[in-house]
């Protein structure tokens, strides 16, 4: 800062706190700290007179030359009061002119400063222009005033009475709240128009401040005086509703909790949050979600039971009557009633029924109720994303709410219901939680008596409930979920099944749905097994059920518009109502082909027959593959190519065939996917086929993964398969070695009408997939060890 004099004079100094003195103003204000006192003494001695400054950081003791403004004021010492038994000393001081300090000397016996006067310097500003700066300063300080009650309004007349800038500044600076740098800053200004101009502007920032301070403090006022009227208000009701006896609402609460039958943690959780509901004030948000809560809590059926049929001739009766076939399932509900019968404290059980759409998984649970004598309730799993639909939405949540499982059990009133979860093979995950991993805990017979949901909050036992969960396919359900459950597969229906359930189910339904007698519609079974084959192409019956409506509709449109009093469905006649037909029957072809093998497929609609063409032609050993194949299937193929490979020489084939030749595999209906390693025996038998010009029996179907040592693995699904093969004419299939126990499982009648060839290698069944070239018994090629061994079509 420069200087108007360089007449230093040594003073004693005395570091300030947050405070500062400016010239013609007076000051009262403690010193405590030992060097301070020392410093004040000090003056008293030197004509009263002491430089003070503001020290920068205020929590320094002692603070250094560094940590001090050199920029200070010159005061005089009008009173000085020590305080009695204390070490505290109050004084008065009067500043009498600037002053900067050259150098400050820290000592803890007083500090001292040289010190030299710093005088204001001429300015050339307009007379208009100060007058306007010395106006708006007093206007803004009047305001000032009126937000601090405790300033006295005859500060502003003292101002009025002298409007000499100077002193207008000091007073201002002096009086006003302004922070330590910014009283350093007026302090510093030497020109007194641009004093006036930063006093001008610190003011307008702290009366914006204070305005916003006096928002704040008067809404916090309202609000503290609207919640005391409703606290009084509350009160007041609090009377009235126990005049009225409202209150007796809080005693019916409690004498409903008292009065289940549960655990004391349970009973201990109700009374807590009936407290806590008791002390909301009326009509609050929270007292509103304290009701629901334990009006949830109070419509669980705690204790209640239904009892269970323990008669098993009765609840197979049931069984019987409502679906025909699915004696896996039968079979399992009775074992469980047998063994509740002999054990009365057994609990609720776990199946899994996985089939192919349609085939009677939900309403066989719906009959398992009846015959169990169960209360049924579903809860469909198709599509849930939320881990919270499972176990509920906790409290704190708006329109929370518990979780399927236990509005299952309250719908249910009864807590040993037999709940089926339908379609848990399509349960699917998202950022809002896995479902499947909330229902480890549900389905786990260990781990379910004490089940958590998130809204309740208690403990709730699920140990008594039957849970029965379908799926399509096991493939896509988690493996910790899966191992809880005792799976039992529904494979497809016959064409016999279904006919009798067409004849005992199906039509009898759909005459009553459509309101017509036995006599007015009649169908016999050569028209039910034309519907089946000609216009259905599906392993349940949710189709044959929709054409047989179809043909309910068109009679009781014939019958209603007198064109005929009733109708006789007969095999022939059956597209006059439903219209051409829509599958046509398979057949075999007219004669033996090189490179077309007849190959077995396990679709979402039951078997079919599965076509592979081989065509081989001179090229450069390309090897194509077309048909919308998936890639185990192209493994399947190349390991066919590469076993064929290794036996060229025995088979007769050019051993160069996979240099000058190009081969190209297609499996025919290009539109639908197709994968999996089932039909790498077909592709290895068309390749052989199409490479040696010997041609494949077409009356032979085959199935079963290829391996490079040409081995016949296993496959799944041979049931539904050997249907499909048996509806395509076929007479003879060829399965794998390791599936020959399977064969226990498929139909009867499938069993009589096939000739079924089991193998263990691709070598062992050549002559029976291949037309010998000369007709005669002599093999294709030498004998091998595993010979294939062709099953009676009955068994003894």
């Amino acid at each position: 800062m420069p200087q108007n004099t360089t007449e230093f004079v040594q003073l004693p100094m005395l570091a300030l706190r947050g405070l500062h003195v400016f010239p013609g103003m007076m000051l009262t204000f403690d010193v405590e700290r030992a060097a301070s006192v020392a410093s004040l003494n000090a003056a008293v001695k030197n004509d009263q007179l002491i430089f003070l400054a503001a020290q920068k950081l205020l929590t320094a003791d002692m603070p250094q030359e560094n940590e001090i403004y050199h920029v200070g004021t010159v005061c005089r010492i009008r009173q000085q009061l020590r305080q009695p038994r204390s070490n505290i000393c109050r004084v008065m001081v009067e500043g009498i002119y600037r002053a900067e300090a050259d150098s400050i000397t820290p000592d803890p016996k007083g500090y001292t400063a040289m010190a030299a006067p710093l005088e204001d310097k001429k300015e050339r500003v307009s007379a208009a222009r100060r007058e306007a700066l010395l106006r708006s300063c007093l206007s803004q300080f009047e305001e000032y005033i009126q937000y601090n009650p405790e300033m006295v309004t005859e500060q502003i007349l003292n101002l009025l009475a002298n409007p000499n800038p100077i002193y207008v500044s000091n007073y201002i600076a002096q009086n006003v709240r302004f922070s330590v740098e910014d009283r350093q800053a007026i302090l510093e200004e030497l020109y007194p128009s641009r004093r006036l101009a930063l006093i001008n502007r610190l003011l307008s920032h702290e009366l914006n401040v204070l305005s916003i301070e006096k928002e704040l403090s008067e809404a916090t006022q309202e609000a503290m005086n609207r919640s005391q009227r409703d606290y009084y208000l509350r009160e007041e009701m609090k009377v009235i509703q126990s005049e009225l006896g409202e209150d007796d609402d809080i005693e019916r609460y409690r004498e409903k909790i008292n009065a289940l039958p549960v655990s004391d943690e349970v009973r201990d959780k109700l009374i807590k949050e009936l407290g806590r509901l008791q002390k909301q004030p009326f009509g609050s948000s929270e007292a509103a979600v304290l009701r629901n809560y334990l009006d949830v809590c109070l419509e669980i059926p705690w204790g209640k039971t239904t009892k269970e049929t323990v008669n098993i001739d009765r609840a197979r009766k049931k069984l019987d009557d409502d679906h025909y076939g699915l004696e896996k399932v039968k079979e399992r509900v009775l074992e469980y009633l047998a063994v509740k019968q002999l054990s009365p404290d057994i609990k609720g059980g776990l199946i899994c029924l996985v089939g192919p759409p349609g085939t009677g998984k939900t309403s066989i649970a719906q009959s398992i109720a009846a015959a169990t004598n169960r209360k049924l309730v579903r809860i469909s799993l198709g599509g849930v994303h939320d881990e919270a639909e499972i176990r509920g939405h906790r409290r704190t949540y708006i329109g929370s709410m518990p979780g399927r499982i236990i509005s299952g059990i309250i719908q249910a009133g009864s807590c040993n219901p037999l709940m089926v979860l339908d379609e848990i093979d399509k349960l699917a995950s998202d950022y809002r939680g896995d479902p499947s991993a909330a229902l480890l805990e549900a389905l786990d017979g260990e781990q379910n008596g004490s089940f958590r949901d998130n809204f309740l909050e208690i403990p709730f036992d699920l140990s008594g409930v039957f849970f029965v969960t379908t799926a399509n396919t096991t493939d896509t359900i988690p493996r910790a979920l899966l191992d809880r459950m005792e799976v039992i597969e529904l494979p497809s229906y016959t064409d016999e099944e279904k006919l009798q359930i067409a004849k005992q189910h199906l039509i009898p339904k759909q005459r009553r749905k459509h309101g017509l007698k036995a006599a007015q519609l009649k169908m016999d079974d050569g028209a039910i097994r034309e519907i089946i084959a000609s216009y259905t192409r599906e392993s349940g019956v949710r189709t044959l059920e929709r054409e047989i409506a179809n043909v309910c509709r068109k009679t009781a449109g014939g019958i209603a518009e007198e064109k005929f009093k009733s109708l006789s469905l007969h095999s022939g006649n059956v597209a006059e109502l439903l219209g051409p037909a829509k599958f046509k029957p398979e057949a075999l072809r007219r004669r033996d082909e090189v490179g077309l093998v007849r190959g077995l497929a396990y679709t979402s609609v039951g078997g079919e027959v599965l076509d592979v063409e081989v065509s081989v032609v001179d090229g450069t050993g390309r090897l194509e593959l077309t048909g919308n194949l998936g890639d185990v299937m192209k493994e399947s193929a190349r390991a066919a190519v590469t076993f064929i490979r290794s036996r060229a020489k025995m088979l007769g084939i050019d051993p160069d065939f996979y240099k000058d030749k190009d081969i190209h595999i297609h499996f025919p209906e290009g539109a639908i996917p197709k994968d999996g390693p089932s039909a790498g025996i077909t592709v290895t038998i068309a390749l052989i086929s199409a490479l040696t010009g010997t041609p494949v029996r077409r009356d032979v179907a085959m199935t079963g993964e290829i391996t490079l040592r040409g081995r016949v693995l296993p496959i799944g699904g041979l049931r539904e398969k050997t249907m499909g093969a048996l509806r395509a004419g076929v007479r003879t299939v060829i399965i794998p070695a390791d599936n020959e126990s399977d064969l226990d499982n498929i139909d009867q009648n499938v069993r009589a009408k096939l000739n079924f060839v089991t193998a263990e290698t691709v070598d062992s069944i050549l002559d029976v997939a291949l037309v010998r070239p000369d007709g005669s018994s002599k093999p294709m090629q030498p004998p091998c060890p595993h010979q294939a061994k062709e099953l009676c079509a009955v068994r003894q």
